[in-house]
């Protein structure tokens, strides 16, 4: 195993860990539109200049932050994956409400998704691509589980499992936004278990 950076290489990841983590916060407030990078640069106390050393552009930024969450989360959502919705399908779903409850305590993180997704819906946003791809896995995921289901005769709903993964999706979606106008009522995993629980049994069990 190789040692950490120590010296300059080490100050250097932390400046960068530490603009990241601010870039968290700022796009999930105002949006990548929004966002000035010498309003970023002054949050992570360094110069406009140290910025541009570390990331020229505000493309750069963002492209950055949505890695290091996918890195983050990488763990919880390999997990779901690992579970093959294909041939273990109610334990791969298992695994994803594991990831919406995660996603729960980390609101700076579903702020940064919210604002940004809902920006990047026009092709020009520089998150457009990720997000296509991003949603597109997500249905992928869910219709494979949900065929897997039909086909074991363990899915209770009359709706094609691709119609069912669309709902999901959208369900998830709109979930995470309501849930920063009222924390206190909102679940978002606990609702999205229910949902597939009506459909899916053994979820419910």
């Amino acid at each position: 195993m190789s040692a950490p950076p120590r010296g300059p290489y080490a100050k250097s990841a932390q400046v960068r860990q530490r603009i990241l983590e601010v870039c968290v916060d700022v796009f999930g407030e105002v949006g990548f539109y929004g966002a000035s990078t010498k309003d970023i640069a002054q949050r992570a106390g360094i110069s406009h200049t140290g910025l541009r050393h570390h990331f020229p552009r505000k493309e750069d930024l963002l492209a950055a932050v949505l890695h290091l969450r996918d890195e983050q989360t990488a763990p919880l959502r390999e997990a779901a994956w690992a579970l093959e919705p294909r041939t273990r399908p109610v334990e791969a779903l298992v695994g994803m409400l594991t990831v919406l409850a995660e996603l729960e305590l980390q609101p700076g993180v579903m702020a940064l998704y919210c604002v940004t997704s809902g920006e990047a819906t026009t092709p020009e946003h520089p998150a457009h691509a990720y997000f296509t791809e991003r949603y597109r896995g997500l249905r992928n995921f869910y219709a494979t589980a949900y065929t897997a289901l039909a086909e074991q005769g363990d899915l209770r709903s009359d709706m094609d499992p691709q119609t069912l993964a669309i709902m999901t999706v959208a369900l998830i979606k709109g979930l995470e936004e309501q849930w920063f106008f009222d924390r206190d009522t909102v679940r978002i995993e606990a609702t999205v278990r229910t949902f597939i629980g009506s459909f899916v049994p053994d979820l419910a069990r």
